[in-house]
């Protein structure tokens, strides 16, 4: 049983996903273009030891490391103390403090979204199908003409098949060449609700 299989069993109403080992990498930094990387895991990791197994857990860039927030994310309902530690990998030498825990747990239990939000940043995610992501398991991970302005800094834009815009997230690049996470609150904000949890009938009464 995958990772997604067991949050569908372990959420009632909502669809969640997950994914495990290897992928595309995403090549090199062109700076002021609008690259998009698709970033491809052939299944969900579940633990911290599955994630650092990821090619993409080397962070040789910033797409990996958007991606495997997404990643992260997806395994908070779960287990919130591996998607944290998975998180703190790609924090690497500031890893998350006691307010930094409490505020994801606040964001990710706002309107019951843990269960949904990682899987709603893959492609093939919607509403309509409850965020079931299309496999392989990939994230499109965008950057803009701006993207590089600041230096050592990479401010990078992920889609939500739950919101109207893209959303940033932002690597710094350390001495060791690797791209950590740096700033990723806006992928915490809400989305759309599944259609599963909508009470509403879509039928028109005449």
């Amino acid at each position: 049983m995958g990772l997604f299989d067991k949050l569908k069993n372990k959420a009632a109403g909502s669809i969640n996903q997950a994914s495990k080992a290897a992928g595309q990498s995403a090549g090199n930094i062109i700076k002021g273009s609008n690259k998009s990387v698709q970033v491809t895991f052939a299944s969900m990791p579940e633990t911290l030891s599955e994630f650092i197994a990821l090619p993409q857990a080397a962070m040789a860039t910033p797409f990996d490391t958007a991606a495997l927030f997404v990643a992260a994310l997806c395994v908070y309902p779960l287990s919130k103390d591996e998607s944290i530690a998975m998180i703190n990998h790609l924090k690497g030498p500031a890893p998350l403090g006691t307010p930094d825990i409490q505020f994801l747990a606040r964001r990710m239990e706002q309107n019951n979204k843990a269960g949904f939000l990682g899987a709603s940043y893959m492609n093939g995610a919607t509403t309509a199908n409850d965020y079931t992501p299309t496999e392989p398991f990939t994230v499109t991970v965008s950057e803009n003409p701006y993207s590089y302005d600041n230096a050592g800094y990479a401010k990078l834009f992920v889609k939500s098949g739950g919101a109207d815009s893209p959303r940033a997230i932002t690597s710094r690049q350390a001495k060791d060449g690797k791209w950590y996470l740096w700033e990723y609150s806006s992928l915490l904000s809400d989305i759309l609700s599944p259609e599963s949890t909508n009470v509403w009938s879509t039928r028109e009464f005449i």
